[in-house]
């Protein structure tokens, strides 16, 4: 196994443990992204989006950049959710304007029924690389974190061809033929499993699975269809309460109120929530079982410095007293915010949150 520097700055894991910390740690969904411009700069060196997924050295340089100039508490791996079903042999590619696109869809049982698990090594070999590449040149200084889409994200991609707003397609199949819906979800969590561990073994330091559309589906549904594949992988990688283990987080966007009990019970470290559901009423849902991260509109960074602080005040106020927050936005950051708005928020973030870590008078 490699040997790896001591953490210096190890908030994070604290936090997503429920440990004290001396301030609330912060990171930002896709915060190496196109609202930067060295990243852009990379993209365009890259070639396209694939090419920069999949060459580890340069997957490596744009996980660092916001660490350039964001005194941010994690660093996460630089990839896209769909690396799975395209190295199942569904043919990813991104255009410009539209997203993510299959070159072979999923539309019968047969085709179904030929995936097969991905060998980590093998086929999403340039993931792991890539992350044992950040690990060696963080160098200690925050944690890095690994991440996965989803079974039930990564089957609506898969169905549709893409992105999409209603998913008429994955609906119609679960209702029609759930059975088959059961199938496509199983090689799916077996994948999910597979892959994250192989992060985990390769130096990741805390992971967490992006259910993007869990929230999509009626309650009975997201029970049938996303929280029991959730439920398989927390239990497959599972720690037990070993202290150097890697933490969980689930972000199940939109799956909020009485799911986030169900959530806590899946034996995650943390839930991550977005903008539409309250920290201190899921706090109460979830009986401080578990961390929570968020859960700033990430519309809010279009508007001046001083109210960003504002809002991140009562982000913080939310929560309230004592550890296990973790400051976070309720979604990606989008393309168009300045990087000094973002600037400004973990500046805020860091200045006002001691007062909700330090004893109480």
């Amino acid at each position: 196994m490699t040997s790896h520097p001591p953490l210096l700055n190890d908030r994070l894991l604290r936090a997503l443990r429920r440990q004290p910390v001396d301030r609330t740690p912060v990171w930002i969904m896709r915060q190496a992204g196109r609202y930067l411009p060295e990243y852009r700069a990379s993209r365009e060196r890259a070639g396209s989006f694939m090419a920069l997924c999949q060459t580890p050295e340069l997957a490596c340089e744009v996980t660092l950049q916001p660490l350039a100039r964001f005194p941010l508490d994690a660093a996460i791996l630089f990839s896209d959710i769909l690396t799975i079903p395209d190295a199942m042999g569904l043919g990813l590619s991104f255009v410009e304007g539209e997203g993510p696109r299959f070159a072979r869809p999923l539309r019968s049982a047969a085709d179904i029924e030929a995936l097969a698990v991905p060998d980590p090594a093998v086929e999403l070999r340039y993931v792991i690389d890539a992350v044992s590449l950040i690990r060696r040149e963080l160098a200690g200084k925050v944690p890095l974190i690994g991440f996965s889409g989803s079974p039930w994200t990564l089957a609506c991609y898969m169905i549709e061809g893409g992105g999409g707003t209603d998913f008429r397609r994955a609906k119609a199949l679960l209702a029609e033929q759930p059975e088959l819906m059961h199938r496509l979800l199983d090689v799916l969590t077996r994948a999910v499993i597979d892959y994250l561990a192989a992060q985990r073994a390769a130096g990741a330091q805390a992971l967490q699975v992006f259910d993007s559309w869990g929230g999509v589906l009626a309650p009975h549904h997201f029970r049938e269809f996303s929280l029991r594949y959730l439920e398989r992988i927390a239990a497959a990688l599972g720690q037990g309460d070993a202290p150097d283990r890697v933490p969980l987080i689930l972000f199940a966007k939109g799956a909020n109120g009485s799911h986030l009990t169900a959530l806590a019970d899946t034996g995650a470290d943390a839930l991550g929530l977005d903008w539409t559901q309250g920290l201190a009423e899921a706090r109460r849902l979830t009986g401080d079982r578990v961390a929570l991260q968020g859960n700033l509109d990430p519309a809010l960074l279009y508007a001046e410095p001083g109210a960003i602080e504002r809002e991140a005040a009562a982000v913080l106020a939310d929560y309230g007293r004592g550890p296990g927050h973790v400051f976070n936005l309720g979604h990606g950051i989008t393309p168009q915010v300045r990087p000094e708005h973002l600037g400004a928020l973990v500046d805020a973030v860091a200045r006002l949150s001691p007062r909700w870590h330090a004893p109480a008078d």
